[in-house]
């Protein structure tokens, strides 16, 4: 069965190119010209990536994103004619699996699409599934995060990373180590997305315990801390 990919994209040119070269590439594709077209095909379609702009109408693109990270763990990558950080690190908080700047070059798009359905599709949790500390459960079968006995919401990127290190309490990882094992080897990103996803985490766990944390090890990268 051919992979479905879904366009998310108001420009009819860049649609058209970026549809051409999936088919030729074997996928099924759909277009939506809106960010709310977008939501809806999103579940009516059920495609296995999202390419999604951000300037859109009706909806932009980071409330699409946020919309379909509600319920769903697709592969997104979003579409951006600006460079600047703030708009990459927004598409990542918001739950993006990667982002590229317009102009790009098809090939490098293709590849990314690729990569991220690697990962989408190898990404199965370690045999244990379920690490409990104080005030604190991290369950990878349900995806569920739980802090002071409160489901917190978490996409799944994050759930992963806390996952990972939490595994190996006090083990220091870098940013590099934790791209290659948590997003794969074969992620475009850079390190930055590392500090987004931790900063993103902080916010959930900062003050809920003092026998654990989440600290930066200046320098070098991160760690789950048990402090006692």
């Amino acid at each position: 069965m051919a992979k479905k990919a879904l366009i998310v994209e108001d420009d009819g040119n860049i649609a058209e190119l970026l549809r051409l070269y999936l088919e030729k590439d074997g996928f099924e594709v759909a277009h939506a010209v809106d960010g709310g077209e977008g939501v809806a095909m999103a579940a009516s379609f059920a495609p296995d990536v999202i390419l999604l702009d951000i300037m859109l109408p009706v909806m932009d693109g980071w409330q699409v994103c946020r919309e379909v990270r509600r319920k769903s763990s697709v592969p997104i990558i979003m579409l951006t004619a600006k460079s600047e950080t703030f708009d990459k690190v927004s598409g990542l908080e918001m739950g993006a699996d990667d982002y590229i700047v317009k102009p790009f070059e098809v090939k490098e798009l293709l590849a990314r699409v690729h990569a991220v359905m690697r990962r989408s599709a190898g990404e199965t949790p370690p045999k244990a599934h379920r690490l409990d500390f104080d005030k604190l459960t991290i369950n990878m079968d349900s995806y569920e995060l739980i802090v002071d006995g409160k489901k917190i919401d978490t996409p799944p990127k994050e759930m992963e990373l806390l996952f990972h290190l939490a595994s190996s309490p006090n083990r220091v990882y870098t940013r590099n180590q934790l791209l290659d094992e948590v997003w794969g080897f074969d992620y475009f990103g850079d390190s930055r997305t590392v500090d987004v996803h931790i900063k993103r985490l902080r916010e959930k766990l900062e003050g809920v315990s003092d026998k654990w944390s989440l600290k930066t090890v200046w320098g070098v990268g991160y760690k789950f801390e048990l402090l006692e």
